[in-house]
């Protein structure tokens, strides 16, 4: 382990929880050992998570509320929405999901071939579409070295809608996928 971190910035790791559990400040924790251990080359941080009041409470943070991002490291940023909170109807839901999704593939579209390290913020934001497909985003983590994920994982938000139901589906395939879970905001 590092120090600090509750697990090994090697393989894949997902963190997950509910809101304002510090998911993001974790990731930008593992970016900041990984850059100081290693270096920025060839690292790759997709930020997937919009930034949305809701309720009172800003859904979502991007990392670089918590961290500087290196010049050298690839930072890919999806202009997301925020689906459930925004929509007003299943048509504007679906609609906005659907938009998220093509956005994060045009990103891995752009994404350079041979990461070492790869961040996501957010990553079910881009995988809420019934025609997203998260085995891209897997595949393309599983060329780096050290891959660190996080997701939102509650009910806070809805369950019984078609993003809230796909959203569940990507993230219990997310956790047999990776190689660790590690989930905050529970006791």
């Amino acid at each position: 382990m590092n120090d600090g971190l509750p697990f090994p910035l090697s393989g894949s790791t997902l963190v997950t929880g509910p809101s304002n559990v510090g998911k993001t400040r974790l990731t930008a924790r593992a970016l900041d050992e990984w850059v100081s251990a290693h270096s920025p080359d060839a690292v790759v941080v997709f930020e997937f998570g919009p930034e949305y009041e809701h309720g009172g409470r800003i859904l979502g943070r991007r990392l670089s509320r918590f961290t500087d991002i290196p010049d050298e490291v690839c930072y890919s940023v999806l202009d997301a929405r925020a689906p459930r909170a925004e929509s007003t109807s299943e048509t504007e839901l679906l609609q906005l999901a659907r938009e998220n999704a093509t956005g994060a593939e045009r990103l891995l579209d752009r994404a350079p071939q041979s990461p070492v390290a790869v961040f996501v913020n957010d990553t079910t934001i881009g995988f809420q579409h019934e025609e997203s497909d998260v085995n891209r985003l897997l595949a393309y983590c599983a060329r780096a070295r050290c891959s660190v994920l996080n997701a939102f994982e509650s009910d806070e938000l809805g369950t019984d809608d078609p993003v809230s139901r796909q959203e569940h589906a990507t993230l219990e395939y997310l956790k047999a996928c990776t190689d660790r879970t590690v989930t905050l905001g529970t006791d």
